[in-house]
């Protein structure tokens, strides 16, 4: 089958469109023709060599996906051969990372077939009423995004500030909020997109409020980066990230202030059927034999939503 493969680390510029063996499905794992994949940042960064968790070459990337059931594994009642199905998991270099109760790991999306776990609450049927291409951008922003809203309980009348509004997590999360004020950082070109999202107000990168507000999401700055953007909360307020380091209250110096990671790894907050009503914003679209290019113009360019690789 033909695959988007990383021979050894390196950048985007070094993956291939390769022939790789079709994966077979074992006891409890289905076989999944490919029909569309997103792009998601760590398909950048496990080729990279930045994770302490070392990946098997030829590396398949891709996690999320939307195909159809080719084949299923013995002791699989769950789906048949022909069910429509999409969702989210993780290179199996990555497994220690998927959870301790029902992994989601994968052979790799960004082929013609790959091969899942099917017991886990991150592969569910796809409804009739969701498309293809927004079956595969959905998993991984709407799983997030879902987590977060969760997690932060926003209220009609808050103030909520979203760091990195413009990736395909914040462009997913902003229709959650509606009945706030929400203050999106983004580029100036990015405006009218994030107004559409539902943002009230645009603002730059570093231009933080002054104060005045109730709660902040942060999509994309390092949890230690946060000590400005932690400034412009109430006393009381919340402040959620859904990146690394682990948070800590020295890194905003506010003992006030509710700091946390939303990470979600077993699903305790929701799998693929609790986000099926999200509505994921694609912006660019690619065949598998671009695949390539589009992960090189994920990696070096300002991406804006989503971008979905069709097989």
């Amino acid at each position: 089958m033909k695959a988007i493969v990383a021979r050894d680390y390196g950048p985007p510029s070094s993956f291939e469109l390769a022939d790789v063996a079709v994966p077979i499905a074992g006891p409890g794992q289905i076989q999944v023709r490919i029909a569309a994949a997103s792009l998601n940042p760590g398909d950048i960064v496990i080729p990279s060599g930045a994770y302490p968790v070392r990946p098997t070459f030829p590396h398949v990337l891709g996690n999320d996906f939307a195909g159809t059931v080719s084949a299923v594994g013995e002791g699989v009642t769950a789906y048949s051969i022909g069910d429509e199905v999409f969702g989210h998991s993780v290179p199996r270099a990555l497994g220690a990372l998927a959870g301790a109760k029902n992994p989601s790991v994968t052979t790799g999306t960004l082929a013609e077939y790959a091969v899942f776990e099917a017991g886990t609450p991150f592969i569910a049927h796809r409804p009739a009423s969701l498309d293809v291409a927004a079956a595969a951008a959905l998993p991984t922003v709407g799983l997030t995004a879902r987590a977060l809203i969760t997690r932060a309980e926003p209220k009609p009348g808050e103030t909520v500030l979203v760091i990195g509004a413009t990736g395909g997590v914040g462009t997913t999360v902003l229709p959650l909020l509606d009945g706030c004020r929400v203050i999106a950082t983004g580029r100036p070109g990015d405006r009218d997109v994030l107004l559409g999202r539902g943002a009230t107000e645009v603002i730059g990168y570093d231009d933080y409020p002054a104060g005045g507000v109730d709660l902040v999401l942060n999509l994309v700055r390092p949890t230690d980066q946060l000590r400005e953007a932690a400034r412009s909360l109430k006393p009381g307020g919340r402040l959620f990230t859904i990146t690394f380091p682990p948070p800590r209250p020295e890194m905003i110096d506010r003992e006030d202030v509710r700091f946390e990671l939303v990470l979600d790894v077993d699903g305790d907050l929701g799998g693929m059927r609790e986000v099926v009503g999200l509505s994921p914003l694609i912006t660019g679209r690619y065949r598998l034999e671009e695949g390539v290019r589009a992960l090189t113009d994920f990696a070096g360019h300002h991406t804006v939503g989503k971008l979905v690789v069709t097989v």
